[in-house]
């Protein structure tokens, strides 16, 4: 019983010292260099034994389904600054695009294996490749410069 209670007893002492224990160690590595951004992108070659799957072209889709397919594929595309960009960019411009434009806005955002490479391209991070140098991808940047300044906190609504 009396060890029982010693246990329980070092275990609550222990659980009072980490948070003073963490205290001290942030208070002495105030210096904050090392979460500072780089002032330059590192980015990696993939790794050639890694094969991109082709994404399947659809030359029968109607526009209108095609249309409904990218406004999803523009909001689910798993990094949140993409979502962001590409949803509110869809928003205001997908009505207006013929087919062609449709095309070409579904080749950039379905034909790159790597949704940073878009988001790089689209902030003039890293200079677009000439396949992907498009009007699309034009109106795209100008949508990134937001000279509106509209919050971009959340996706439009459906």
């Amino acid at each position: 019983m009396l060890r029982q209670f010693i246990t329980q007893v070092s275990t609550v002492g222990r659980r009072l010292q980490l948070p003073m224990m963490a205290q001290s160690r942030l208070a002495s590595n105030l210096d904050k260099t090392e979460y500072t951004t780089p002032g330059e992108i590192v980015d990696y070659d993939d790794p050639p034994h890694l094969p991109v799957p082709e994404y399947p072209v659809r030359p029968d889709e109607p526009l209108e389904t095609r249309k409904q397919r990218l406004l999803y594929q523009s909001r689910k595309r798993g990094m949140l600054e993409n979502d962001l960009l590409l949803s509110t960019f869809v928003a205001k411009h997908l009505k207006d695009f013929n087919a062609e434009q449709t095309a070409e806005y579904d080749q950039l955002i379905n034909g790159v294996s790597n949704d940073w490479d878009i988001f790089y391209w689209a902030t003039d991070t890293k200079p677009t490749p000439p396949k992907f140098d498009t009007e699309i991808m034009r109106l795209l940047k100008e949508h990134v410069k937001n000279h509106e300044k509209v919050q971009r906190i959340r996706q439009p609504d459906l």
